[in-house]
């Protein structure tokens, strides 16, 4: 035989999934949507060889574990979540030796009328995204990935770009003041748990480190004083670290989303550049893509 499968991986995407938690004593529902995939690895070879489906666990069978499991264990925070759905498949199938679980978490904020929380109303405030990615492979432990992504920002002032490398390609003029805007994509990798009760034992760590990466990352775009999207990343990744002390990595990718001055000079002189620049136009391509990871300057063992 002159050929071999040397990785595969299948599962099931897109698994849609809403819980509603309700709170008989105060009337109050708790509502939480995600995207789940699950994928999974192991001993499975002999169903793309040998037309093999006696090792195939189906795919619909995975869409219908991640709902039982979501009926039977809360799905907060998705890295909990993640670990047991993850953890779920090597325990039950002897020949899967990993399972992959991606999970995206939509929006639901609650409404506020009249001054109160609504009970049970709620309202998507932005497109961004929470997302987890959770590996448990028998006998080494769960990996776990947090992120957010799809966060839309932009500041009018307070970015310069110059000092750049000039030689016979470059067009660019250097900037003092500009408009910086990014969509977010970050991500912090956690310390390995050996086990799925690792994972319980430090639950309020994912949901007190989602916030903070959130809040750091606003406030540094706003406050800092931009170089450049690299410095600024930095920065952001830099906190990060220091805030949660189980993440051991950092990373961010941001595209630069870039609004150039347009020039009215023209139209009976009209100044609409530098310091007079007031209408510009947002550009949707090429665009500059900085990506960053920062890591612990020391990294222990897993937990």
């Amino acid at each position: 035989m002159s050929s071999k499968v040397t990785a595969a991986r299948y599962g099931k995407d897109n698994v849609r999934l809403y819980k509603v938690e309700k709170n008989e004593s105060t009337g109050m529902h708790t509502v939480t949507e995600t995207t789940v995939c699950v994928l999974l690895e192991g001993e499975i070879q002999t169903s793309y060889t040998k037309a093999d489906n006696s090792v195939v666990v189906a795919t619909d069978s995975m869409k219908n574990t991640v709902h039982v499991l979501a009926k039977q264990n809360p799905v907060t925070p998705p890295e909990l979540f993640g670990s047991i759905v993850a953890s779920h498949f090597p325990a039950k199938y002897p020949h899967i030796h990993t399972t992959h679980v991606k999970i995206i978490t939509h929006r639901w904020t609650r409404m506020i009328i009249d001054g109160k929380p609504h009970p049970h109303s709620f309202y998507r405030d932005g497109n961004d995204v929470r997302t987890v990615e959770v590996s448990c492979k028998r006998n080494e432990g769960i990996s776990i990935k947090s992120g957010l992504q799809g966060l839309l920002v932009l500041k009018s002032t307070g970015s310069a770009f110059h000092g750049f490398i000039r030689d016979e390609f470059t067009t660019l003029k250097e900037a003092n003041d500009r408009i910086l805007s990014t969509e977010v994509d970050a991500s912090w990798e956690w310390r390995l748990f050996k086990t799925l009760e690792n994972v319980k034992n430090l639950v309020s760590k994912f949901d007190d480190a989602f916030d903070k990466a959130r809040e750091i990352t606003l406030k540094t775009f706003a406050q800092d004083n931009s170089a450049s999207v690299q410095a600024t990343m930095y920065k952001m990744a830099e906190q990060i670290i220091d805030a949660a002390p189980l993440v051991d990595h950092v990373s961010y990718s941001l595209p630069n989303k870039h609004y150039f001055e347009i020039d009215l000079s023209w139209h009976n002189g009209l100044k609409n550049t530098g310091k007079d620049a007031e209408v510009y136009a947002p550009q949707s391509n090429p665009n500059g893509l900085i990506n960053c990871t920062v890591s612990r300057a020391t990294l222990p063992s897993k937990l």
